[in-house]
């Protein structure tokens, strides 16, 4: 049970860092909105983090039946992948960084970070209440 729980929560901690370097190449992005030629990066894990944490539901992994399955030693998260798109232009000088997507995609990506972030804590909090027995 302790490994499960702990892979829980290493699966949240790779998922805020997946986040967390999400929100550093949307900043780049910005910050080069003005520079001519700049092509926007991209950083892509979400697929990859649904299959992770589909992987926790129960399923028959034990040989003996007469025990509850709880889990199987699986990798937290594949490697989170950084692509450049060249395939639009915003403008004459090739640069393709529009302002506007890339405000609303770094309030929901703090929006997600946050998310995850207050489930960790919850679920570290819980994990002491139960070390501390309940209190």
């Amino acid at each position: 049970m302790i490994d499960r729980i702990n892979k829980q929560t290493g699966l949240m901690e790779r998922a805020l860092d997946a986040y967390w370097i999400r929100n550093e190449v949307i900043s780049s992005n910005i910050a080069n909105f003005e520079t001519p030629g700049y092509k926007k990066f991209r950083v892509n894990f979400e697929t990859l983090l649904n299959e992770e944490r589909e992987k926790f539901s129960i399923s028959s992994i034990d040989k003996n039946p007469k025990f509850l399955p709880i889990g199987k030693d699986r990798p937290l998260l594949k490697e989170i992948t950084i692509t450049r798109d060249y395939s639009t232009s915003m403008r004459k000088d090739g640069n393709n960084v529009d302002i506007d997507e890339e405000n609303a995609e770094l309030t929901k990506n703090s929006i997600k970070y946050n998310v995850v972030s207050n489930q960790l804590a919850k679920e570290l909090s819980l994990l002491k209440q139960a070390i501390n027995g309940g209190r």
